[in-house]
């Protein structure tokens, strides 16, 4: 079933939906450079980013690469709770420059340790290199914590493609003890590659990411056409047993990704993890980042994110 949008995003909607049929009739394709500008262009629309007492960029160091991260604290000589953070953009765009405001905000509401991660992106990079950086970031996020002070609970948070990131580490975990996991937040997350949810053709085309767009996001990631790859690489036909983490997760109604992320509260719920669900019936993939045309509903996703990390 179609989602209704919010009359809040009536002329966002107008706007991109123009541009988006202008390139279609110019011809114009997909490639990296114009969808990471495209996607960067939202910052625009984040210009409330609250003040902290910490902010630093660190590094981890490997012998083959270096993951560049960003630390925040509200109050760095307080014991906080710690969320990782995997930023969206389709495996392909965003960066922790983007999702700064965000981070701010998690990190200020929230009262916690937010370590946002600057994993390599496709096509340079294809599956599995963002994961493998996220894995590396959350067994050694401790050793970039050593000005910082913070609780031992760790919690992992992601948006769209970082939310596939989350789930597929989370799926990890059951199996590798070097990965350790207490909760995981998901925001509208990506968890099915194969792209059979219904959404994706009810709410596949005028709420600024189309299934079209999806599907080559999903071209550049993969890099192979082989479906038993890109389905044993969803989390929702993964492994899910009451051992992955307690889990919070938003989906947005008017969201080609909609369905697959109920599926998977879903299938979490029935294998005995304990769930919360909250479902923003107006919004748009990518809502977060559209803070100044939807704060309400952003503030309320924040407080929600602050209301589970209190319990972890």
């Amino acid at each position: 079933m179609r989602g209704t949008v919010s009359p809040k995003l009536t002329d966002f909607l107008a706007l991109a939906n123009s541009n988006i049929a202008l390139a279609k009739q110019n011809n114009i394709q997909f490639t990296p450079t114009i969808l990471r500008e495209n996607l960067n262009k939202l910052g625009a629309l984040m210009s409330d980013a609250p003040a902290l007492s910490y902010i630093t960029d660190k590094t981890l160091t490997l012998a083959d690469r270096s993951i560049p991260v960003r630390v925040y604290s509200p109050a760095p000589k307080n014991a906080l709770p710690v969320l990782l953070h995997f930023h969206g953009g389709g495996h392909m765009c965003g960066s922790v420059d983007l999702y700064d405001p965000i981070c701010r905000h998690l990190a200020s509401i929230a009262q916690c340790v937010v370590i946002s991660v600057e994993y390599r992106l496709a096509p340079e990079y294809p599956y599995p290199a963002g994961i493998d950086d996220c894995e590396y970031a959350l067994i050694h996020y401790a050793e970039l914590l050593d000005d910082v002070k913070y609780l031992p609970e760790i919690t992992i948070i992601g948006d769209s493609a970082g939310g596939a990131i989350c789930t597929s580490l989370s799926m990890k975990s059951l199996t590798d003890k070097r990965i350790n996991i207490d909760q995981q937040i998901l925001i509208y997350p990506s968890v099915d590659y194969t792209l059979i949810s219904p959404s994706l053709d009810s709410n596949g085309t005028g709420f600024l990411l189309e299934t079209t767009r999806i599907k080559w996001y999903f071209d550049q990631y993969f890099q192979s056409t082989d479906a038993d790859i890109i389905k044993q690489a969803s989390p929702l036909f993964g492994v899910i047993t009451a051992q992955l983490p307690k889990t919070l997760i938003f989906t947005a109604g008017c969201d080609p990704l909609r369905d697959e992320g109920i599926a998977y509260a879903n299938a979490l719920t029935a294998a005995g993890v304990e769930v919360e669900h909250h479902s923003f019936d107006g919004m748009i993939h990518a809502y977060m980042l559209l803070h100044d045309v939807v704060k309400d509903e952003c503030m309320a996703t924040y407080q929600h994110i602050a209301e589970f990390m209190a319990k972890v």
